[in-house]
């Protein structure tokens, strides 16, 4: 390879990855900062964790992904080090740091980009941008619904009118595989059958299985059992397993709370959601609109990943999926004021200390102002086209003479 085309071979990002410019980045920007607008008003406060951390916290032990799954390096005492795959863990071992002593709520949210080696790619980034919230010391119903409510609030203050929260509970199918007496082995044959809704190969592993016929009905119907309320009604009459009649009547209490938000026209139960993530405990739910194939946002309750790191302490949690939720708005072509225009002070060396003066005056007042100095080769129609085409709305010109004459620009 020449050095020109090696030259040119950097201007290129790795696979997985990719760059974020003008009205686009903006626009998503903007986004972002209306979901933590919501989230603020709900009382969270930020938090920042490394963008690196030990492998150890991330280890399949604790639920997360998968080790191929993770970009792994080593520092220089050969620690194993990984790109943050998800951001909860991170979050956990910080709350186990910094609030060891806290019983009454712990509120925190964040923005930050986690790292999923993808095998084969298949036009999927490998670097995922998150804004998303964790409610510590509640391990009420009313804390479940709560982060409902404030997901659907975000999703209706970015402009989407048509979605969905899915709903489902871990407990209910913990219960189901607990009362069949399935192996881990079995356990994740399951889930594939489960997730594929694979009816007929969910009936054969349960066929020789000791299990009531209406509970072997349950876990065969899962895939199914998609709905309103009454789905999980029907449900409770199908089981005697105490995890899982908990886990039904979890979800019917979340059903009444998100009735007193009135919201619950954005909500639908589905008793055969699964997670990717084995920390979950609780309350399970993704938000789902026409415009990507993959949820916009997921969370759930994990009562047990704080305590590996040493306090004892109930969560839930969620996160929207930035780029999904980017693409879906695009799909649907719901507008997004993010274009900002600006205005120019044009103006030569001998008029520096007016311009700058000017462009106090205009940032004072909240208003953009860019400062640029005009060679005198260049005419001033070249300086309207640049304009034109870098969102200026209009161009203050200071002539030789220090007189000041507006053009506006029309886009």
């Amino acid at each position: 390879m020449g050095e020109l085309d090696y030259r040119k071979s950097l201007l290129f990002t790795p696979e997985g990855v990719r760059d974020l410019y003008g009205e686009d980045c903006e626009k998503r920007l903007k986004i972002q900062n209306e979901i933590h607008t919501i989230m603020k008003r709900y009382g969270f406060k930020d938090i920042q964790t490394p963008t690196f951390e030990f492998f150890d916290i991330f280890s399949q032990e604790r639920g997360t992904v998968k080790s191929k799954e993770m970009f792994k390096f080593f520092d220089q005492y050969n620690n194993t080090l990984v790109l943050r795959p998800d951001i909860t863990p991170s979050i956990a071992r910080c709350v186990a740091k910094y609030y060891s002593e806290e019983t009454m709520q712990i509120r925190l949210c964040y923005t930050g980009n986690t790292f999923v080696h993808r095998s084969g790619y298949q036009g999927k980034l490998c670097e995922i941008q998150q804004v998303g919230a964790e409610l510590m010391n509640d391990d009420s119903s009313d804390a479940d619904g709560e982060m409902i409510a404030m997901t659907i609030e975000s999703l209706i203050q970015t402009g989407l009118t048509e979605f969905k929260v899915d709903i489902g509970h871990a407990g209910l199918f913990r219960g189901l595989v607990e009362e069949a007496g399935l192996n881990e082995e079995e356990i994740e044959q399951l889930k594939r059958y489960i997730a594929n809704k694979n009816i007929f190969a969910v009936e054969d592993m349960l066929e020789k299985k000791e299990i009531s016929s209406c509970e072997k009905e349950l876990l065969t119907q899962l895939p199914d059992l998609f709905g309103d309320v009454e789905k999980v009604r029907a449900a409770k009459e199908k089981t005697n397993n105490p995890m899982a009649l908990d886990a039904l009547e979890r979800l019917e209490k979340i059903d009444q709370i998100l009735k007193t938000y009135d919201l619950q026209e954005h909500i639908t139960f589905d008793l055969g959601m699964l997670s990717r993530y084995e920390y979950y405990t609780g309350v399970i739910f993704k938000a789902y609109t026409y415009g990507t194939g993959d949820a916009i946002v997921s969370g759930g309750r994990y009562d047990n990943l704080v305590e590996q790191f040493g306090k004892k302490t109930s969560a839930i949690g969620l996160a929207f999926v930035i780029d999904e939720l980017m693409a879906a708005l695009s799909s649907q072509q719901v507008e997004i004021h993010a274009k900002e225009e600006d205005i120019v002070i044009l103006y030569r060396s001998a008029n520096r200390s007016t311009a700058i003066e000017l462009a106090r005056k205009l940032r004072s007042e909240k208003r953009s102002a860019r400062l640029m100095r005009k060679n005198a080769q260049t005419p001033l129609d070249e300086y309207k086209e640049y304009g034109k085409k870098n969102d200026v709305s209009v161009i203050l010109y200071i002539d030789d003479t220090g007189n000041v004459t507006e053009f506006t620009l029309s886009n």
